[in-house]
């Protein structure tokens, strides 16, 4: 009995051995985890980009690993991350244990990715952040190489390349107000949400304003789910400025372009304002988010390259939106993710890695390089620039989001100018045109 009992247990030992040396190639499914704010836009942004993604690739037979056809299978994992941080890292735990996914991607709030980071750093699985900016994420790349390799940012480029991006579009609509209404002495309201990710936005319009020849009439620090901002609106106003700089990514934006609109203050909005890139937002600002100008990824009329089109239009009518930035999910998991395995032949992170982060792909919003910073080391930062990503600044116009720039831009005296197709010209709100008509 006792050979019979030894003989099970060898054989038990085996397998067990057998099931956790397995690698994860041998599989029938590549499993993705999506992590988001799934109760918000965001999130369900994150969502749908990577079921486009998946329903794309699987329809094509799936991804070519080492001589082997894998469907991607998708996890979702609501991380709640706008109201509970501690849920969002549950989230992530769960996504690691529970659901033992190859790859991560998503993520919204600086503040929970940091966080979630940290843990898919622990298990060594590759993640993708498709929503914060803040560059701390990928300056942890650089300094802890070994630990924090494994995070890329798909979306946005970091705040530091969204503030430049902003800047070129407040000196585009700074040169249209002074050269339509000859206003000599432009002053600009800085209006933030009160989050980590707007924290270095705020200090780095502080500095270069001023270096534009423009007033920095003052600094707003709402809260990011304020639903009254009629008193940091009555302070603009007084003020005097006659734009508004605007840093928003949550719910704020929407009662800040509506009751703005309804008290009809004489100054435009440009900068970010997330709420302004969905197509809900005439409807939920009851028209009076009208002329409002935002930095944005997609619009409907325009085409970054021959890639947008077949995406935003294949979105639509997938979905019935148009998609915000936070469904590139869909180009981080196609072009980015997909790509390198294919290349690498293998699932593994390590291997993926040394693909992913020299691998040079297009995408529907432009082309994908990360970038190494000053002293030689990896960041996994995008690229930001003419000839990478640059953005879109648009405007809703009667309705409709209408892309406004790049329009014949320039990034340097030398420089071929830039435009997409699609644009349009910029249109100043008829009652600032009033206020400030000679």
């Amino acid at each position: 009995m006792k050979k019979i009992r030894s003989y099970w247990v060898i054989l038990l030992v085996c397998a067990l051995a057998l099931t956790v040396s397995v690698p994860a190639w041998a599989k029938d499914t590549i499993k993705i985890g999506v992590i988001g704010p799934m109760q918000f836009v965001q999130g369900k942004g994150h969502w749908n980009g990577a079921v486009m993604a998946m329903e794309e690739i699987n329809a094509a037979g799936g991804v070519n690993v080492g001589g082997k056809k894998m469907k991607i299978e998708l996890v979702q994992a609501d991380s709640n991350e706008f109201l509970n941080v501690t849920d969002a890292t549950n989230a992530m735990e769960l996504l690691m244990t529970r659901h033992k996914v190859d790859f991560v991607v998503g993520g919204f709030r600086t503040e929970a990715v940091m966080a979630m980071q940290d843990i898919a750093m622990e298990y060594k699985k590759i993640f993708f952040g498709a929503g914060a900016a803040h560059p701390e994420l990928c300056l942890r790349v650089a300094q802890d190489y070994d630990t924090y390799k494994y995070f890329f940012r798909a979306a946005p480029f970091n705040s530091n390349y969204l503030v430049r991006s902003s800047f070129l579009h407040l000196q585009f609509v700074a040169g249209i107000l002074k050269s339509q209404l000859n206003i000599p002495n432009m002053k600009v309201a800085i209006v933030a949400e009160k989050a980590m990710w707007a924290d270095p936005m705020v200090t780095a319009a502080e500095g270069v304003i001023p270096k534009f020849g423009m007033e920095v009439a003052g600094v707003w620090r709402p809260s990011p789910v304020a639903t009254d901002v009629t008193a940091e609106l009555s302070a603009i106003q007084r003020s005097g400025a006659q734009v508004i700089f605007t840093i928003f990514s949550s719910s704020v934006g929407i009662p800040f372009a509506r009751q703005a609109g309804e008290l009809k203050i004489p100054a435009v909005q440009v900068g970010i304002n997330v709420e302004a890139q969905k197509d809900s937002f005439w409807e939920a600002t009851q028209g009076q988010g009208n002329y409002i100008f935002t930095m944005n990824t997609y619009s409907r009329e325009v085409e970054q390259n021959e890639l947008t089109a077949p995406f935003v239009n294949a979105y639509v009518e997938r979905f019935g939106e148009t998609p915000t930035y936070t469904a590139d999910t869909y180009a981080a998991i196609k072009h980015s993710l997909v790509t390198a395995i294919e290349k690498a032949g293998t699932l593994n992170a390590d291997k993926l890695v040394e693909v992913i982060r020299d691998q040079v792909v297009k995408t529907p919003t432009g082309v994908v390089q990360y970038m190494k910073d000053d002293q030689g080391r990896y960041l996994h930062e995008l690229t930001w620039g003419p000839g990478y990503l640059l953005g879109l600044g648009v405007q809703w116009q009667d309705g409709k989001m209408a892309g406004v720039w790049p329009n014949k831009f320039k990034a340097s005296a030398e420089a071929p100018e830039i435009s997409y197709t699609g644009m349009v010209d910029y249109i100043i709100p008829p009652w600032v045109a009033e206020a400030y008509k000679k």
